[in-house]
């Protein structure tokens, strides 16, 4: 987090710990207005890794599910690294500025993925480098946050990672009503201050909680490699080309689209507990469910994305950890899953 923005951050009243904002004060308060009103969060807690060089592009395409070469100024993409085995090491989005791409993803697996695109670059004319530093990043959402957002850009992105780049900044758009804007930090404060009147400061957890509404998983690293990406709805969202060529993990992730039908899929569940389920838990009366995502719900309990098979999804009786364990309330998705 830069130096200068961090204390920005903390003379707004934010509580900060390990480079995350935890909240401004009131986190259930914070929650509620996620809920239905407009917000800003800083989202430091998501790493970004640069890309840059000559043949950036062309890496990038050997070792991603999507297709970067439809990545521009005006279009980012949502994706994932897999291993050979075409299972999941991260989700990211990636977007570009200038002649370079970043890579936004969980901060807790920005050193590991950051190492593994390294042991790619071998000959190829990229460098692969920390970017934290370079930028500040917010994400704002909410019912009327275009409005608010016009103040500043003219224009707004429409479609989901459609980008507008301007002066002021890269605004992305983002599925479930939401933006990111991408500022240098000088211009940070600036943003901030446009965007405070109409929008409340809320910490990282309720912006991952409208992530988990919108249908999104993140891959963490208790779920590194557990998933192929049309498990966690990957294709769904947009992230998995199958034109674009040969890339790590290509051919068991074509393979599992060829076959026609995926036998476990991510799920939107509430599970009404005090107790908050963590990423990696196992699910009972299943034989390979597993919590991808959870975050507390405004009105008690945990939203949960869960990877699940389908046909135990479809009889139910779904529990958290243990079959005496509380139930998994299925909720409906934003988006449609076959």
């Amino acid at each position: 987090m830069n130096p200068d923005w961090k204390n920005h951050l903390l003379a707004a009243g934010a509580v900060i710990a390990q480079e995350t904002v935890l909240h401004f004060g009131n986190p259930a308060a914070e929650l509620r207005a996620a809920q239905g009103g407009n917000i800003v969060a800083d989202l430091s807690h998501y790493g970004l890794i640069g890309i840059e060089g000559e043949d950036s592009q062309t890496f990038l395409q050997g070792q991603t599910t999507n297709d970067v070469r439809q990545v521009s100024r005006r279009q980012a993409q949502f994706g994932s690294l897999c291993t050979p085995q075409g299972r999941m090491l991260a989700t990211f989005l990636l977007w570009r500025h200038g002649d370079d791409y970043f890579m936004e993803l969980p901060t807790g697996l920005r050193e590991s993925i950051q190492k593994h695109l390294g042991k790619y670059v071998m000959r190829a004319k990229v460098k692969v480098r920390d970017a934290g530093g370079d930028f500040v990043r917010l994400g704002v959402a909410g019912e009327s946050v275009g409005e608010v957002l016009q103040t500043v850009f003219a224009d707004l992105p429409q479609a989901p990672y459609s980008a507008i780049d301007n002066e002021h900044g890269i605004l992305i758009a983002l599925p479930g009503k939401r933006y990111e804007i991408v500022a240098a930090p000088g211009q940070a404060s600036a943003l901030w201050q446009a965007l405070r009147p109409a929008c409340t400061p809320v910490g990282a957890a309720c912006w991952d909680w409208l992530a988990i509404r919108a249908g999104m998983p993140a891959i963490l690293p208790a779920t590194q490699a557990q998933f192929t990406p049309q498990m966690a709805n990957i294709e769904l969202l947009g992230g998995v080309s199958f034109t674009k060529g040969c890339y790590t993990g290509q051919e068991v992730v074509a393979r599992t689209q060829h076959l026609g039908k995926v036998k476990r899929r991510l799920y939107l569940t509430h599970i009404a507990n005090d107790v908050a389920p963590q990423p990696g838990d196992a699910l009972s009366g299943t034989e390979h469910g597993m919590i991808v995502n959870a975050q507390a719900a405004p009105d008690g309990g945990f939203d949960v994305l869960a990877v699940i098979p389908t046909e135990d999804a479809a009889a139910g009786n779904i529990r958290w950890k243990t079959a005496d364990g509380v139930p998994l309330q299925f909720q409906v998705m934003p988006y449609a899953v076959s």
